[in-house]
């Protein structure tokens, strides 16, 4: 399940904002703002976020004893073949 500090360690490092990941769900920034403060979230809109951060190449780890996100691969951003 989705956490807040999963979240969090998942916008940091991509270097999004809030904003920036209710552009990429179609959430509220004010819906994400609330979840990450501890509100409990939706299944369906948990699975938004974690789909969102995945495209981009984040792992996340979700487990008992710990909780984070891991850049696995990079997306390529613009279109140069450097």
């Amino acid at each position: 399940m989705m956490t807040p500090a999963a979240s969090r360690a998942a916008r940091g490092l991509l270097g999004w904002s809030l904003q920036d990941l209710a552009h990429a769900t179609g959430l509220t920034y004010e819906s994400l703002s609330r979840f990450e403060n501890g509100r409990v979230m939706r299944d369906a809109n948990a699975a938004k976020i974690a789909q969102a951060f995945e495209v981009e190449g984040i792992e996340l780890i979700i487990e008992a004893d710990r909780t984070g996100a891991v850049l696995v691969h990079a997306r390529k951003r613009g279109g140069d073949d450097q």
